[in-house]
């Protein structure tokens, strides 16, 4: 039973206290009726409606677009893992089991994460299958390749990259050392440049949405007014008067979140096409990835959240100055 019933004998009064099953049931109750009724209040103005979900999913989607492209550009050098390649061409006179040797002890190097042997054979054979010059190669007498050791370094910081590469030069088997050192700070700056010119948009945007939102919750204030006010006037909290303004910001902010992932799937799918031609001249198997499943509810509850969040702020505001005469 979650309900007992006191009778007192002077008056007859009956006093119902209501327990915490019953309590919960009723505020969880409350809740699905509010959410479900500001739902078909949005609804019911589908037109108005469309128009606040459709500014806030376009400021929504840009920072979703750049910040995607990003981690595609980053996907395009998925063969070095984020990390630079150095390249060791021994000296001709190198036997190949010395070769793997030196291979092998590179690895015990704290500064380096693996090794990868070319020997000089298997360089001829992949340059001549690449170059189309194997009529070439084949009048030569000897083979003027060498072997090469690839190195991936465990760390990405170019003062450090520069240590390493000029100590890897002082090997007795290594002949040359290639390493575009230019090359990769150019990168690391216009990916560094990219997150946080990401970021600075996100958060701007971010806030943007916050206040479209909290505008938007302010008018619905105003006009439910003398509303609130008669709540107010028979007991109602402030918790109970700011519940409803609290899910209309829930079901604005999940919609403009919609908006935003359909934009976003819409400008991929139309980008697609040309971003994968270029970038297939860098990598074959490239395709351009869009929001996963993961990514997705991330965008969608990112989205209500930033409704509820800006609902609170309107709502904190202005619920103070209304007030029952």
């Amino acid at each position: 039973m979650t309900k007992m019933v006191a009778r007192s004998k002077s008056s007859g009064a009956t006093v119902a206290v209501t327990g915490i099953r019953g309590r919960t049931s009723s505020w969880a109750a409350h809740h699905r009726r509010v959410a479900v009724e500001s739902l078909s209040s949005l609804l019911a103005t589908w037109l108005n409606s469309l128009m606040t979900w459709l500014v806030i999913g376009i400021a929504l989607a840009l920072p979703i677009i750049l910040y995607l492209m990003l981690v595609n550009v980053g996907e395009i050098s998925g063969d070095w893992d984020g990390k630079p390649r150095i390249s060791l061409y021994l000296v001709h006179e190198a036997s190949e089991t010395d070769a793997r040797d030196l291979a092998r002890r590179l690895l015990d190097r704290p500064d380096i994460e693996s090794t990868s042997f070319i020997s000089a054979h298997n360089a001829l054979a992949e340059f001549r299958a690449m170059s189309g010059f194997g009529d070439v190669l084949s009048t030569l007498n000897r083979n003027p390749l060498p072997a090469v050791i690839e190195i991936k370094p465990s760390m990405t910081d170019v003062g450090q990259l520069r240590l390493q590469v000029t100590s890897l030069a002082g090997l007795d088997l290594v002949d040359t050392v290639v390493f575009d050192l230019e090359w990769i700070e150019r990168l690391f700056a216009i990916l560094q440049f990219g997150e946080r010119l990401v970021a600075a948009i996100g958060f701007v945007l971010a806030l943007g949405v916050l206040l479209i939102i909290g505008n938007t919750i302010r008018l619905a204030i105003e006009n439910r007014r003398s509303e609130i006010e008669i709540v107010k006037l028979v007991g109602g909290t402030d918790s109970f008067v700011r519940r409803p303004f609290l899910y209309l910001g829930f079901w604005y902010g999940l919609g403009g979140a919609l908006v935003a992932w359909i934009l976003v799937q819409g400008s991929l799918l139309f980008l697609s096409a040309p971003v994968e031609t270029l970038a297939q001249s860098y990598r074959d198997d490239f395709t351009l990835s869009g929001p996963g499943i993961l990514d997705s509810l991330i965008i969608l509850g990112a989205g209500a959240g930033l409704g509820i969040l800006g609902a609170l702020v309107a709502v904190s505001r202005h619920l103070k100055e209304i007030e029952p005469e």
